[in-house]
């Protein structure tokens, strides 16, 4: 009768029940279902902590109260919820959800699906750290709503009612979150709710936070100094950052320790953008550091600019102008700089009042005149303290400012600014690091002669960090070369990179409070602040379990206890709070195999949170792994003190492991301090992040990111990214977890047992590192062998001792030395002789010693040389089918092709590439003549109103023009672009020259320069921000012309791939989405780097239409309508020293460059071989002879050779040298090559040796030799490039195949939002990336469409599975990843 409904309502909540895992679906009467089910539902039990209530359980509880469906709900230790199988469930999200489902007749899940779905999300978003910036979002979605979700109060509210309880001062400042938390803190059900409680649970919480703070006060106490002249509830300090970049920790450090003041004074806290350079203010920076005090929970009580300021500024500029103490000054920077350090004074120092008032306004204009002039204070020229030479105070700058705009001209310096701004704020005490102490007397000068409040400076250390640079500048620097991820990489010291690495802002600040208010400068360690945040996240961690990958061994169980069967463990053995985790037990278990290795039969061995076993069996393979173990359980054993501790995973059917991917850092500098003599670069990290591939915890599919575990004898770690089921097309994502040093080293191990006493063992023998090897063996073995030698020379000497001794005793009859008794008259000359031998004996064994030291000296040094030897770095170390990023830097450096230069993204290109780029524009240069192109040169610099008519076209370089602004140290009256490409110098000069159709077809290149100041990733050859190239520009009066030129070109850029560099292309026509902007269609030729799997566009020739003609007004009279005008019809063309980085890519090998004949600055090098010390001068004269006899032969027959004569390298040396540099064939000439008449060849793109006759026949056959290894490169690249190009149709295939690294033929509408859509649907995840760090990340982009066209089939649609558009333009594009 209870559960009686009409069938409407009776069959929507059994459709509604059997949904839920609860239900018993065998059972038909719909009744029975309702109720078994609410059966369940009342036997299940809510426990709720008394010590960590959980608020929004205790409020759905208290809805459902009034129901028939009521959960009840217990006070325990541990917030759980218990099911009638006897299991627990502990996330309070989930416990929620049941109380909701539980009551539906409550409203609590939303009245529909859709809202259920909206529940669902806040009840997530609710799970979060509270962080006040999440309070923004909320108030968004508050605005013109009385509830969360739908029109009635549920678990939306709830849940995030609780989340924002106790920080009341953060809601306030939300008024739509303000509004809302009021009308449900009126709700009687919440009063109830708050008042049920328990007051222990009220009075533990409140214990806690009082010895909490009664605590860190004790902690605190002794290391802050007493602000001078502080009174409680006055002080006001300041925190002044410069919007130019993000926070780094020892900003925080600053921030905090005004906090500090301001919190324990009672005070007030200012927050300050030093905005004085506009040059160096941005907005996004100053919005990026707010959110980082944010994230420190730093709450100033006023936000300031010290902009908003400069009206005043300038009046107090004024003031110092008319009372004689300030001047204005137009020395040159450096001629100034000289006067000041040799205590001089300005020639314009003296100048009166008046004209330095003229001129002060004259600056204030902006005029070309003011920019020359510059304010300086008149304070003491002849000082000691350079800061108080005659500073500068006001400059000018031509920048807008984010704020002002172009209102102001010049600006104050922030020495001048600081001490007025800080006067007016109310100021009391500004806190500055001890590198201001100079400027302190300069700050007291202002202030009083200004008449200004006073301000006490307080000094305090800067924070210096051990391995790390602070500098903005340098930290970008590592951002624009892509050595970091970005800002908030983990191995960055910004504060959001040290957030994301595991530092919790509790461990920061407990870290700071530990330094203090200290004025010693002293370099920290980072081991420091990662032992104290090792102290707060250790309590509260949950611990959890992770096997590598790549190295398990099963253990086969059998005894009582190993069915399968699970059971709830806590996550954190010492702290019930944290909850629990379901752990699986099996009759197979995982091990590492670090673990296995040390394990033998009949051992005992726990496995954590489980029990004790016995070894039976141990397995081999044929190279004496273990690959399977077999034990015994003994659940009864409790004796763990003498047993090895195993972390395991059990192998369970249903359970599967979750993959995840552990990522660890280290220092980004190797050097521990650096000077200011020192440059970064020279100590740069090259391998500071590495991964290792995890079978993870089946539990871990519910680790949240940020949320900081321990794996089990791994350490600490961070979510970075949660796990990721798979959902339709896209695979799962791994869990990916950041490595959180614990302070103690700096590696932590990975493998071998944990044990106790007797049991300790180092174990992993599996694990021993690639740093055991021979070279340290045998250093090891010298040293060993040296202390023996030592050992036994003592011991030696000792017997010597104690023998002589002994001798001497017998014959004195005592068992005292001879010494101690008084040796008879007649015995004085045996006494005599025992001496002498004895000396001669010690004299013996020292010798003995000695050679023995010898030995080991020597053992010691031949070790040290053959390790010596063995880690040169001459050759390649990278494998190109590894680590290619770093195959290709090794390549073109070590092959001598690049240099690094000091300016980023610009690089040396040194005579061995140089001559590749003399060969391509030798042989393009002589096409183009051919086709009536002259070369001309137009100057690198462009004017910006050139640039600005070609504002569209110019549009997609716009953020990579680089600018002149000065000159020496003046500003220019007009910045000055460097071209990014050179239609705006040359089209105004076009427009003068061509006047009638006569003087057409015009077709002028230039080889040149161009700077595009790219900000993603340079690198050289591929992305450069200067390059070398050909820019071909033409003119034509006929369409069709212009049009067949530039198919022409464009197969000539195919031949320099093809027929030179051995490398085939593509030839193809740009999609409207990529093709040059300006233009009417842009044709391409693409190549393909099999190693990467990424195309990349080899050159580019386009059609421009009459676009730029119209732009630049290049008009002529039509010859075929007379009186009527005709703008003209131009191309475009171009190819660039990219190239070379191609053929590196294609070409190289493991042991460094290829180079195909064509393009070889030698095409054959000789190396003199079989020189002997039996060799006779005249031999190797004769020998040397020959070698360049033949040299001279073969560079006769037009064959660019070399003879390696260095006399200080081995040929060896040399045969490696140039296998590295690529060259075709190195000819070997021997003594023995000489009787026979023969040299030995040995072909590089093969490792072939061949015989070929010293005769007439010698050039042609080389030649031939050349001509052959030509065609087999171009042959094989083909055949790798054809191999890796696939056909698609479904898109299913269409994002597996782009996968396996291949580029993708596939039917494309022409549409650009399905070309976008393409691209980022078909996008690695960060997950994936995490996987395979070396993989490229973007999706599919389209490369061209081929020129040539198959058929295409009947009912082809476009490759985007969503696409509606028209089939009719249908075309095979080539989609891949590209550079």
């Amino acid at each position: 009768q209870k559960y009686s409904r009409d069938s409407c309502s009776l069959s929507l909540r059994v459709s509604y029940l059997r949904d839920r895992p609860l239900v018993t679906l065998r059972v038909l009467d719909p009744i029975r279902v309702v109720d078994d089910s609410l059966l369940q539902i009342n036997m299940a039990q809510v426990v709720a902590s008394k010590k960590n209530p959980p608020l929004a359980i205790v409020l759905a509880v208290q809805y459902t109260k009034s129901t028939s469906a009521g959960v009840p709900l217990q006070w325990g230790d541990v917030t759980s919820l218990s099911l009638p199988s006897g299991g627990k469930v502990s996330e309070a999200s989930t416990i929620l959800r049941f109380i909701a489902r539980s009551c539906p007749e409550c409203g609590l899940y939303g009245a529909n699906p859709l809202e259920s779905a909206q529940v669902d999300q806040w009840v997530d978003f609710s799970q979060r750290k509270f962080h006040p910036g999440l309070l923004k979002d909320l108030n968004a979605a508050l605005t013109g709503r009385t509830f969360f979700v739908g029109h009635g109060i549920t678990l939306a509210d709830l849940s995030i009612f609780a989340f924002v309880q106790g920080n009341a001062e953060h809601v306030s400042k939300q008024a739509e979150l303000q509004r809302w938390s009021s009308a449900l803190s009126s709700q009687a059900a919440v009063k109830s709710a708050l008042a049920s409680v328990p007051a222990q649970a009220t009075a533990a919480a409140s214990a806690k936070a009082t010895s909490g703070k009664k605590e860190a006060k004790k902690d605190e106490g002794g290391k802050f100094i007493e602000l001078p002249g502080a009174k409680m509830g006055e002080v006001v300090v300041r925190f002044p950052p410069e919007a130019s970049g993000y926070l780094h920790i020892g900003h925080a450090k600053a921030a905090l320790l005004n906090q500090y003041y301001q919190v324990n004074y009672k005070g007030k806290l200012v927050m300050r953008f030093d905005d004085t350079n506009p040059a160096k203010e941005d907005e996004h920076f100053e919005e990026v550091i707010l959110q980082d005090v944010d994230l420190l929970n730093i709450k100033p009580d006023m936000f300031t600019c010290t902009s908003d300021h400069f009206e005043v500024i300038l009046d107090y500029a004024r003031k110092l102008i008319k009372a004689g103490l300030a001047f204005c000054d137009d020395t040159e920077p450096e001629e100034m700089k000289k006067v000041r350090e040799r205590k001089e004074a300005s020639k314009y120092r003296d100048s009166n009042p008046e004209e330095n008032l003229k001129r002060f306004a004259e600056m204030e204009t902006g005029s070309e005149e003011g920019q020359r002039w510059c304010l300086r204070a008149k304070i003491d020229y002849k000082s000691d303290n350079g800061c108080l030479r005659d500073p500068t105070i006001y400059r000018c700058r031509s920048e807008p400012h984010v704020k002002t705009g172009t209102k102001y001209k010049v600006y104050p310096t922030y020495d001048f600014a600081c001490p007025i701004v800080d006067s007016r704020e109310g100021v009391t005490h500004a806190l500055r690091t001890t590198e201001y102490h100079d400027r302190d007397d300069q700050f007291e000068w202002f202030l009083k002669h200004l008449e200004l409040r006073h301000v006490n400076v307080w000094e305090y250390s800067r924070l210096t960090m051990v391995h790390t640079v602070m500098s903005k500048r340098k930290l970008k620097w590592f951002v624009e070369e892509g050595r970091v991820d970005g800002w908030d990489d983990p191995r960055f010291p910004t504060v959001r990179g040290i957030l994301r690495r595991g530092l919790t802002v509790e461990g920061l600040k407990q870290f700071i409070i530990s330094q203090g208010s200290s004025r010693a400068n002293v370099h920290m360690e980072w081991d420091k602040i990662w032992a104290v945040n090792r102290r707060v996240i250790d309590p509260i961690a949950p611990r959890y379990t992770a096997l590598l990958e790549k190295d398990t061994v099963p253990l086969l169980l059998e005894g009582e206890g190993s069915e399968t069967h699970s059971k709830p463990v806590a996550r954190h053995p010492k702290n019930a709070e944290v909850g629990e985790k379901t752990v699986w037990f099996g009759k197979r278990v995982l091990l590492e195999g670090g673990d296995a290795e040390t394990l033998k039969e009949g051992q005992r061995v726990t496995l954590i949170n489980w029990g004790n076993a016995e070894i039976t069996s141990v397995t081999k393979n044929a190279d004496g792994k273990v690959v399977e173990l077999k034990g015994k359980l003994d659940l009864s054993d409790k004796n763990f003190k003498d047993t090895l501790k195993v972390t395991w995973l059990a192998d369970v059917e249903g359970q599967t492991p979750t993959p995840t991917v552990c990522t660890y850092f280290d220092d980004l500098i190797t050097k521990e301090v650096l000077t200011k003599e020192d440059n970064f670069r020279d100590y740069i990290n090259e391998k500071t992040k590495w991964a290792e591939t995890m079978h993870g915890d089946p539990c871990l599919v519910d680790v949240k990111k940020s949320d900081i575990i321990q794996l089990q004898r791994r350490g600490f770690f961070i979510c970075d990214q949660p796990y990721t089921p798979a959902s339709g097309d896209k695979p799962a994502s791994p869990c990916v977890l950041f490595s959180i040093p614990d302070g103690h080293s700096k590696t932590k191990a990975t493998s071998g047992p944990k044990t106790d006493g007797a049991a300790a063992s180092k174990g992993g023998s599996a694990r021993k590192k690639e740093d055991d090897k021979a070279a340290k063996k045998e250093q090891k073995a010298a040293k060993k062998e040296e202390k023996a030698a030592k050992k036994e020379a003592k011991k030696e000497e000792k017997a010597t001792k104690k023998k002589a001794e002994s001798e001497t005793a017998q014959a004195s009859g005592t068992d005292k030395p001879a010494a101690a008794a008084a040796a008879p008259a007649g015995d004085a000359a045996a006494t005599a002789e025992e001496k002498k031998k004895k000396k001669e004996e010690k004299k013996a064994a020292k010798a003995a010693a000695h050679d023995k030291k010898k030995e080991g000296k020597a053992a010691k040094a031949a070790a040290t040389a053959a390790d010596s030897k063995k880690v040169t770095r001459l050759g390649m170390e990278a494998k190109k089918s590894g680590d290619f990023a770093e195959w290709y830097t090794q390549v073109i450096t070590k092959s001598q092709m690049i240099e690094y230069y000091d300016v980023s993204g610009c690089y040396v290109i040194r005579p061995w590439s140089y001559r590749i780029w003399e060969l391509i524009k030798d042989f393009f240069d002589g096409e183009i003549k051919k086709l009536g192109v002259e070369n001309a040169y137009f100057p690198m610099f462009v004017s910006q109103a050139a640039l600005e008519r070609e504002k569209d076209h110019i549009a997609d370089f716009a953020p990579e023009v680089a600018w002149v602004t000065k000159s020496g140290l003046s500003d220019l009256a007009e910045p000055i672009a460097i071209r990014p490409t050179s239609e705006t110098g040359m089209y105004p000069c076009y427009a003068k020259w061509i006047q009638s159709h006569r003087d057409l077809p015009l077709k002028i290149n230039q080889w040149n320069n161009v700077v595009r100041w790219e900000f993603k990733h340079p690198q050289p050859f591929l992305r450069t921000r200067e390059f070398l190239w050909q820019e071909g520009h033409t003119v034509f009066a006929d369409k069709t012309e212009a049009q067949e030129e530039v198919f022409h070109i464009l197969e000539l850029y195919a031949r320099i791939y093809e027929e030179l560099m051995a490398i085939p292309v593509v030839r193809g026509r740009k999609t409207e989405k990529e093709k040059f902007a300006g233009g009417d269609f842009t044709t391409t030729v693409e190549a393909f780097i099999a190693a990467s799997g990424r195309g990349i566009q080899g050159a580019t020739s386009h059609h421009l239409g009459q676009n730029f003609s119209k732009m630049f007004d290049i008009v002529i009279e039509d010859p075929k309508k007379p009186g009527e005008k005709l703008f003209v019809y131009q191309n475009s063309w171009g190819i660039t020293t990219r190239t070379i980085g191609v053929l590196c890519m294609v070409h190289g090998d493991d042991k460094g460059l290829v180079l195909p004949p064509r393009v070889a600055s030698r095409q054959v090098v000789i190396v003199p071989c079989g020189i002997t010390a039996k060799t006779t001068p005249e031999a190797e004269k004769a020998l040397i002879a020959a070698c360049h006899a033949t040299s001279k032969q073969l560079s006769a027959g037009g064959i660019r050779c070399q003879v390696d004569d260095r006399d200080n390298y081995s040929p060896g040396w040399k045969f490696n040298d140039w296998e590295l540099k690529g060259v075709p064939i190195r000819v070997e000439l021997g003594p023995k090559d000489l009787e026979k008449g023969q040299i030995t060849a040995v072909l590089r793109h093969s490792g072939e040796k061949l015989a070929i006759a010293c005769d007439a026949k010698l050039v042609a056959n080389v030649t031939d030799l050349l001509a052959s290894i030509q065609k087999q490169m171009y042959e094989k690249a083909l055949a790798e490039r054809d191999a890796h190009v696939k056909t698609v149709t479904a898109w299913s295939d269409f994002c597996s195949l782009l996968e396996q690294k291949n580029l993708l033929l596939a039917p494309y509408c022409g549409v650009e939002s399905c070309e976008d859509a393409i691209k980022k649907e078909s996008a690695r995840s960060d997950e994936a990336l995490a996987v395979d760090p070396n993989a490229p990340a973007m999706g599919a982009k389209s490369l061209c469409i081929p020129l040539q066209q198959s058929d295409m089939p009947a009912g082809s649609r476009c490759i985007h599975p969503k696409c509606a558009n028209s089939t009719d333009k249908l075309k095979w594009t080539l989609f891949g990843r590209s550079y």
